[in-house]
């Protein structure tokens, strides 16, 4: 587990390329799972690691080896009513090769502490509403539903696809998810995208 570098950028374009088009196959218009391609994450990743943001963000990677086969992206809450202290894990996704050995838990510890690190003192979290998988992957982590929802376009033709927000309290408790496997589905970022078109979701391990 590391700091995501540049040049790791087409490896994570890869994994997040992957995962997103297994986990929106059916719940996405088939244009907008084809626009998930590994060259238009990496230039979104590159551009980003090349010149960060401002604020706490970090690109956090698991490896095997020397192969990176998952990610997890973090930074403030762009949430409207997020206090400045909230955190908030934007992306996350592990290879279907490499999963079943922990690194989705470790990512999501990673990017705990990463958070806490900079001052956060929650975390948010948003899925697909009708991901039970990945819901119940988060709660068993600590997290849980606040009754937030949101409705995110996700083609052209303005379908959308709702999602629900999970919370934990990060300030001074430890988050304990080593023993929690990774699952089987991940959703794209709002803020790495491959297309004009505003993609659903947001962090699945």
């Amino acid at each position: 587990m590391r700091v995501a570098r540049e040049s790791d950028a087409p490896a994570v374009g890869l994994v997040q390329a992957t995962v997103w088009r297994e986990a929106y196959a059916g719940v996405v218009p088939d244009e907008v799972v084809e626009a998930f391609e590994p060259p238009a994450f990496t230039r979104a990743w590159r551009t980003s690691l090349a010149n960060p943001p401002a604020g706490a963000h970090r690109l956090l990677v698991a490896c095997a080896g020397e192969q990176v086969v998952g990610f997890a992206a973090v930074g403030p809450s762009q949430d409207p009513d997020a206090s400045p202290l909230t955190g908030e894990l934007t992306a996350m996704g592990v290879h279907p090769h490499a999963r079943r050995a922990g690194h989705g838990s470790r990512l999501l510890n990673a990017a705990v502490d990463t958070l806490r690190g900079a001052g956060a003192d929650t975390l948010h979290a948003w899925v697909l509403a009708t991901d039970e998988q990945t819901r119940a992957f988060f709660t068993r982590a600590g997290l849980a539903p606040d009754s937030a929802f949101r409705d995110r376009v996700v083609s052209p033709d303005g379908r959308t696809a709702r999602e629900v927000r999970l919370v934990a309290a990060i300030g001074d408790t430890e988050q304990s998810t080593d023993n929690e496997q990774p699952t089987d589905t991940e959703q794209p970022s709002d803020t790495e995208q491959p297309s004009d078109t505003e993609q659903p979701g947001h962090s699945q391990p």
